[in-house]
């Protein structure tokens, strides 16, 4: 009797684990400011998902299935396979070596600790599209070397390319340009300015471009590091080369919101503007006084914007 009414317990707190982890999921999936959070969840769910498959296949001693999903996450190299599997053009940047974790918590860690500087100080709907435009930015590189440079072409890798690493050097790249004398504290080394860690990976894949191990991977990084660059030097300049990504998750989600959503959600959503008037020396030094006295994070974010907007006048 006792044991078996310690088991009923065991099976109810199971089963509320499990509830509790769907509608912590559900929840961070409907909240409208946390891109960060989504971009990671979706990257551990899709990790998670396969290597449950992947034991199971090697336990079963059948990978069938499991080659067939793993494949197609893959960006190939030449574009005749490509034209067969468009839908890897944005697979591969959510997807991660099986069985491998150390790919996966290498970009999900750097994707966390640069992403919030860029959600931070732009705003989660530039951070998104930061790391979309990332993506795709490395896939057209490295679909450009391999089918038109031939020391690339002769190089193909047989499954393509996978990993969010492209994105990942966006989003590293896009906040060492908009906030270059920020620093992290690395361990054993101490404060490190993070526009020197960004030129250290440029510079690192710079090299692994010819090097056989990892090339394709390589090439990509450079390319999203380029789109980076180019992100936040546009943003300054006024243009927003995000504006294509963000109206498209807008018509795709007002499609499947209720009306009444639909306009709380457009009402609540404020980004960076520039048609309004300049600000003024008098203004700057009053943030950056709230800024010595309370830190960054006290800034509302119009004073975010402001400062932002000051700064890429200089």
């Amino acid at each position: 009797m006792h044991s078996s009414s310690l088991n009923t317990g065991k099976k109810k707190e199971i089963v509320f684990i499990k509830m509790n982890l769907l509608e912590d999921l559900k929840y961070q999936f409907r909240q409208k400011e946390n891109g960060l959070t989504k971009i990671i969840l979706i990257n551990v769910i899709v990790y998670i998902t396969g290597t449950i498959l992947w034991v199971f296949s090697k336990g079963l001693g059948n990978m069938t299935l499991f080659n067939f999903i793993y494949i197609n996450q893959h960006l190939p190299a030449s574009f005749s396979e490509f034209i067969y599997r468009p839908w890897s053009l944005i697979t591969y940047f959510f997807s991660h070596t099986i069985p491998n974790p150390f790919h996966i918590l290498g970009n999900m860690l750097g994707l966390y600790w640069f992403g919030r500087l860029v959600s931070e100080y732009l705003g989660n709907r530039r951070l998104v599209s930061l790391y979309i435009l990332g993506g795709l930015a490395g896939a057209a590189v490295y679909l450009l070397l391999y089918n038109f440079v031939p020391y690339f072409m002769h190089r193909a890798p047989l499954y393509g390319m996978i990993g969010a690493s492209a994105s990942v050097f966006a989003v590293i790249v896009a906040a060492a340009t908009l906030l270059p004398d920020y620093y992290f504290h690395l361990v054993f080394i101490g404060p490190v300015r993070i526009k020197y860690i960004a030129a250290f990976f440029i510079f690192i894949s710079f090299i692994g471009s010819v090097d056989n191990v990892n090339i394709g991977g390589n090439v990509a990084h450079l390319g999203g590091a380029l789109l980076g660059f180019t992100f936040i030097k546009q943003l300054k300049n006024g243009r927003d080369i995000g504006k294509v990504i963000s109206a498209t998750g807008d018509f795709f989600s007002n499609l499947f919101s209720r009306r009444r959503i639909k306009v709380s959600f457009r009402n609540s959503e404020k980004n960076f503007t520039y048609d309004d008037k300049e600000p003024d020396q008098k203004e700057i030094d009053a943030i950056l006084d709230k800024i010595s006295k309370s830190g960054y994070s006290s800034l509302t974010k119009r004073e975010k914007e402001r400062l932002f907007r000051a700064s890429s006048k200089k």
